[in-house]
């Protein structure tokens, strides 16, 4: 078992930045892939970030440019870096990390950003 825990949320004006963390409770140096999916009301769960075992990372389009994710083994944590951020970034953003056919979440954080 794993248990993810965020921090990072909050509110910002457009155009700011935020940082996200997640901390594992066990090492993430063997996982298949953590990252970051957001769940906007009324929407469904979309993924924003993903970074795999071996370093490579992908983005949705509509964060492109904007976001960066990376990781701290050392510290088991997954970090997304969201700058330039839009009204349309207002979301629930969930971690997830992936190992051995199992997916683990996080519990949440909010995002929101006014204009």
């Amino acid at each position: 078992q794993v248990q993810l825990v965020e921090s990072g949320g909050g509110s910002v004006q457009a155009g700011g930045s935020l940082r996200l963390s997640c901390a594992a409770s066990r090492s993430i140096s063997s996982v298949n892939a953590m990252g970051w999916y957001r769940q906007a009301p009324g929407m469904q769960r979309e993924l924003v970030a993903s970074l795999t075992s071996d370093g490579r990372s992908n983005y949705a389009d509509s964060v492109k440019g904007r976001f960066t994710i990376s990781r701290e083994n050392g510290k088991n944590t997954v970090y997304l870096q969201m700058n330039n951020l839009k009204p349309e970034d207002i979301a629930v953003y969930y971690c997830y990390l992936a190992r051995w056919g199992t997916i683990y979440w996080g519990q949440g954080t909010q995002v929101t950003v006014s204009s």
